[in-house]
């Protein structure tokens, strides 16, 4: 293939070995802007934030050289543009090309991006064996959770801190006002006063009364319908998780009632 091919192929692909570093390098990024972005809501030296901006402004030249690898790879070139994830990208970077913008913040929705490393996790938990195609799901529910959280406290604390620093004095009090806000408990004790941070304040209760029943009533259920199964390999497919009850194999049909389990 061409290298424009190439580096489209490596840039998605999550299967071969060089595609889940340059996806689990990306990850990484986004992960350690994001802890860059909550340590500088804390009272720091001058020293460490000095070192902290540079690491950021590093990682800031490393998503931009993504963006254009992206726009040069993609064949649609227009609907690239405007796809929901080129749009979060193009506002990370925007610091990059227009100095003195300050929406660092916005980088925080590139948290959505590891959502597509999810297929990386299979094993068991305490709740007993996840087959690979359940802890997609239980994985997924959690993590979507989070992140929603997370970048709700970042855009309210964005948006508050500086009219209202005493509720909104770090990441973690608009962490926590989320958590509240989002789960419906409401203590009363943080409180927005800005008209977005209001604005805000209602979409999160929203998505929580839509969002957080939704997801927790699927994650239980996925949970729950674990405990029916057993493992035991089939012989015909392989399949290594079955119900307590089958007598054959969901996927292939073999038989399955004199197969000794493992």
């Amino acid at each position: 293939m061409s290298l424009r091919q190439a580096i489209a192929f490596y840039l998605e692909d999550i299967e071969t070995i060089p595609g889940r570093v340059v996806n689990l390098v990306i990850t990484g990024l986004v992960l350690i802007s994001s802890a860059i972005f909550v340590a500088e809501t804390y009272p720091i030296s001058a020293s460490a934030r000095s070192i902290l901006d540079a690491i950021d402004t590093g990682i800031l030249i490393v998503f931009a050289v993504e963006y254009l690898l992206r726009f040069w790879c993609a064949e649609k070139k227009i609907r690239y543009v405007f796809s929901l994830y080129s749009i979060i990208d193009l506002l990370a970077i925007l610091p990059f090309f227009i100095p003195g913008v300050d929406i660092k913040f916005i980088r925080i929705f590139r948290w959505f991006r590891i959502l597509r490393l999810i297929r990386f996790v299979e094993g068991r938990t305490k709740f007993g064996y996840i087959s690979g195609e359940d802890s997609i799901i239980v994985t997924r529910i959690l993590f979507t959770l989070f992140a929603i959280i997370f970048v709700y406290s970042g855009i309210i604390y964005q948006v508050e801190h500086p009219v209202n620093p005493e509720d909104f004095a770090t990441f973690l009090d608009a962490f926590y006002f989320s958590v509240a806000t989002m789960t419906t408990v409401g203590f009363g004790d943080v409180t927005p006063i800005s008209e977005v941070g209001r604005l805000l304040t209602v979409l999160m209760i929203l998505t929580g009364i839509a969002l957080i029943p939704w997801q927790l009533g699927d994650l239980i259920k996925q949970l729950l319908s674990t405990t029916k199964q057993m493992e035991f390999l089939c012989p015909g497919c392989g399949l290594d998780s079955h119900d307590t009850d089958a007598q054959f194999c969901k996927i292939c049909g073999t038989e399955l009632r004199n197969i000794c389990k493992i």
